[in-house]
C-alpha cells in the first residue's frame, strides 16, 4: 500500500503564487511587515537594487532611499498614506547597494488580514531611470528648440490650431508684425491679411490647400500692427500626430520687401540699358551720312580758311560723338552681359601708343602738354587689345574734359611682379573725396565744376573701370582735392620681357604648323621678339618639308588641319632624325581633360589651348632649357 501526502489546496496555490513573484525579473517585489520591514524578495528585486534576500530580510525599506528623503521622514510618509488610503504611488531616486541612484516608480499597497487587521505592505519597484533618461533629453531638445525658434529674430514663427488661432509667438515675429505674444496669441491670423484678400477668403484658403497639400507657398502682401505693408514669403505645413489626426499649422514669415525692392530696381535698369542700346543704335544712323560728308570736304582742294576750320572742328565734334555713342552702346551691353573678351597676346607698348596717338587731337586742340613715360623693355599682357585701348583712351578723354588749356597730362606705366600698371595723371580740376566715392557710378560725373560738367555723359569711366576689372585688374582714383589734378591707376596680369636678358638667352627654334596664317604668323613673330627663331609652315605638308632641314628644338601643330591633321603631322615630325628630341605641342581651341588625353595619347608633349596665353608659352619655352 502507496501512501501519498496531499497537500492542501491553499498551500499549493501559495507556492505557485511565489514561485510565480520570484520569476519576475523586471519588477522588485517585496513584502514589509506593518512596521516596514521586509519579510520576503523577489529575483527583480535583486536585479534592480542589487542586494540578495540574506542582505535585507528584517531590515527596514528606508535603506534603499536617499540620505535626504530618510531625513525628511519621507519612507515613513509613503506607509502612512498607503495606509490610509490602500495603495501609494511615487516616483523618485532610490538607492542601489553600491551607492549609484536609479529613478524609481515606486507601488505601495496595504495589505489587510481577513479579519480586517493590518497585516503589512506590498511594494512594487520598476526602474525607470532609462525612460526618465529619454524623456529628458526629449524635454531638453524641446526646450532648446523653444529657445531657437524664440531666439530668431528675421523669420516670423508661430503655432496656429486647426482653426487658425495663434497658439505661439516668437521674438521675429514680434519685430516683423509688431504685435507682443500677448497681442496675437489666441487671435485668428487673419487679422495680418488686408480687407481685400478677406474678403476674398485667402486665409482661410490657405490653410485648406496646406491641409490638402501638407504645404502651402505664396508671396505677397501683408499688414503690421501699425498699418504699414511689406511683402511676405509665407510658408504653411500642416502638423499631424503619430495617428495623422491634424493638431494645426506651423507657418513661417519672411519679410522680401527688400528683395522685391531691388527686383524692381534690376528691372528699372535692364530696361533703361535696353533703351540706351536702342537709342545708341538709333544715333549710328545719322552719324554715317554726316561723317561721309566730313569726309568729302576733307577731299576738297584748297578749301577757303573759314571753311577748313569748320570742317575741323566738324571733324572734331563728330569723332567726340561718335565716341559717346560707343559708349552708350557698351554700356548696354556690359549690363546684359554681351561683352566678350577677346584676349591675345599682346606688346602692350603697342596698345598704349597707339591710345596716346588717337588722343593726340584732343589734347593738341586744348594746348595740353602731354608726356608718356612707358617701358623701355617690351611688355606683354594676355588682353584683348580692343577693350583695352578704349579703357586707356577714356582715361586720357577724361583727363582732357577737367584740365584747363595748357595743363599738363601724363601717361605711365610700369611693372610690379606679375602686374602691369598704367596710371594717367593731369593738373586739372581734381576731385573730392566724395568725387572719388562716386566718380565711376553710371552717368555720374562727381562734383566738378558745372563748366565742366556740360560735356559728357558720365559713363566712359564706369566702362573703364568694368573692362579692367574684365581682365582681372582693378582700375582706381586719388586726388588731393580740387584743382590739385587727379591720378586714374589700374593693373592687370603681364609681364615684361628684358631685351638684354632676351639676347643673352639661347636661341630656341621654333616650327608653327597651323592652316590659320594670322594665328600663325602672329604666334611665330612673338617668338621672334623673344629672341628665338620661328618658321611657320601652313598645312602638313609644308611642314614636314620645312622640317627636314630645319631641326626645330620645338613644334606648335594645330590639331583640326584640313588634309594632313595635327596628329598625322606629330606622328611624322617623329619619324625625322631628330624628331625624338623634338618637343612637339598640340595647339587646340578645345581644353577639357578628354582632349588633353587624346593629345596626350598621340605622343605630343603638351596642350596648349588657342589663343596661347603668354605663361604657357614661356613655360613652353622655359621645359626646352
Amino acid at each position: 500500500m502507496t501512501l501519498t501526502t496531499v497537500l492542501p489546496v491553499d498551500s499549493v496555490s501559495i507556492e505557485r503564487f511565489r514561485l510565480l513573484v520570484d520569476s519576475v525579473v523586471d519588477y522588485g517585489i517585496f513584502m514589509l511587515d506593518p512596521g516596514g520591514h521586509v519579510v520576503s524578495w523577489n529575483t527583480g528585486a535583486t536585479r534592480i537594487k542589487g542586494y540578495v534576500a540574506d542582505e535585507v530580510m528584517g531590515r527596514h525599506f528606508s535603506m534603499f532611499y536617499t540620505d535626504e528623503a530618510r531625513a525628511t521622514g519621507w519612507p515613513q510618509q509613503e506607509l502612512k498614506l498607503a495606509k490610509q488610503k490602500g495603495r501609494f504611488e511615487d516616483e523618485g531616486w532610490r538607492v542601489r547597494k553600491d551607492g549609484s541612484r536609479f529613478w524609481a516608480n515606486v507601488v505601495i499597497t496595504s495589505l489587510t488580514d481577513p479579519d480586517g487587521s493590518h497585516a503589512g505592505f506590498a511594494k512594487v519597484t520598476r526602474d525607470l531611470t532609462e525612460r526618465r533618461r529619454h524623456e529628458q533629453a526629449l524635454r531638453e531638445s524641446e526646450e532648446r528648440l523653444r529657445l531657437m525658434v524664440e531666439g530668431v529674430q528675421d523669420y516670423a514663427i508661430y503655432m496656429l490650431d486647426p482653426e487658425g488661432i495663434i497658439q505661439s509667438w516668437n521674438t521675429g515675429a514680434q519685430i516683423l508684425k509688431g504685435y507682443s505674444a500677448a497681442e496675437a496669441i489666441g487671435r485668428h491670423f487673419s487679422l495680418f491679411y488686408r480687407p481685400e484678400e478677406l474678403a476674398l477668403g485667402m486665409p482661410e484658403n490657405e490653410l485648406r490647400i496646406a491641409l490638402e497639400k501638407g504645404r502651402a507657398e505664396e508671396e505677397g502682401w501683408r499688414v503690421r500692427k501699425d498699418g504699414s505693408r511689406f511683402w511676405a514669403n509665407v510658408v504653411i505645413t500642416a502638423i499631424r500626430d503619430a495617428e495623422g489626426q491634424l493638431r494645426g499649422f506651423a507657418k513661417i514669415t519672411r519679410d522680401m520687401s527688400e528683395r522685391r525692392r531691388l527686383e524692381e530696381l534690376e528691372r528699372s535698369s535692364r530696361r533703361m540699358n535696353e533703351f540706351l542700346a536702342m537709342l545708341a543704335h538709333e544715333l549710328r544712323n545719322p552719324l554715317a551720312p554726316i561723317r561721309n560728308a566730313v569726309t568729302v570736304l576733307q577731299l576738297e582742294p584748297s578749301p577757303s580758311p573759314v571753311v577748313k576750320n569748320s570742317r575741323e572742328m566738324i571733324d572734331r565734334q563728330l569723332t567726340h560723338m561718335t565716341r559717346l555713342v560707343d559708349d552708350l552702346l557698351d554700356v548696354g551691353r556690359l549690363s546684359t552681359g554681351k561683352i566678350r573678351l577677346k584676349k591675345e597676346t599682346l606688346l602692350y607698348n603697342q596698345v598704349l601708343s597707339r591710345s596716346a596717338e588717337a588722343m593726340r587731337p584732343i589734347m593738341d586742340a586744348r594746348h595740353h602738354t602731354f608726356a608718356a613715360e612707358l617701358p623701355q623693355d617690351e611688355v606683354y599682357v594676355d588682353a584683348d587689345g580692343i577693350r583695352l585701348t578704349q579703357v586707356i583712351q577714356n582715361l586720357l578723354t577724361n583727363a582732357a574734359k577737367y584740365t584747363p588749356a595748357g595743363g599738363r597730362i601724363t601717361l605711365r606705366c610700369w611693372v610690379e611682379g606679375a602686374q602691369v600698371w598704367t596710371e594717367v595723371s593731369d593738373n586739372g580740376l581734381g576731385l573730392t573725396q566724395s568725387a572719388i566715392e562716386q566718380i565711376f557710378e553710371l552717368f555720374s560725373q562727381g562734383d566738378m565744376q558745372s563748366a565742366a560738367k556740360e560735356s559728357g555723359l558720365g559713363i566712359g569711366l564706369t566702362l573703364a573701370k568694368s573692362l579692367v576689372e574684365m581682365h582681372g585688374g582693378v582700375l582706381s582714383a586719388e586726388s588731393e582735392g580740387p584743382d590739385k589734378g587727379s591720378r586714374f591707376r589700374f593693373s592687370i596680369p603681364g609681364k615684361i620681357v628684358d631685351k638684354a636678358m632676351a639676347a643673352d638667352a639661347p636661341v630656341k627654334k621654333f616650327l608653327v604648323v597651323d592652316d590659320n596664317r594670322d594665328a600663325a604668323d602672329s604666334l611665330a613673330e612673338i617668338l621672334r621678339l623673344l629672341g628665338h627663331s620661328a618658321k611657320v609652315a601652313y598645312n602638313g605638308v609644308d611642314a614636314l618639308e620645312i622640317a627636314r632641314t630645319y631641326e626645330a628644338s620645338a613644334a606648335l601643330v594645330d590639331i583640326g588641319m584640313p588634309g594632313m591633321n595635327g596628329f598625322e603631322v606629330a606622328g611624322h615630325l617623329r619619324g625625322l632624325p631628330h624628331g625624338s628630341g623634338m618637343l612637339i605641342a598640340a595647339v587646340t581651341g578645345y581644353g577639357n581633360e578628354e582632349e588633353k588625353s587624346r593629345t596626350q595619347s598621340a605622343g605630343f608633349d603638351c596642350h596648349l589651348v588657342k589663343p596661347v596665353d603668354f605663361q604657357s608659352l614661356e613655360d613652353l619655352i622655359q621645359r626646352l632649357g
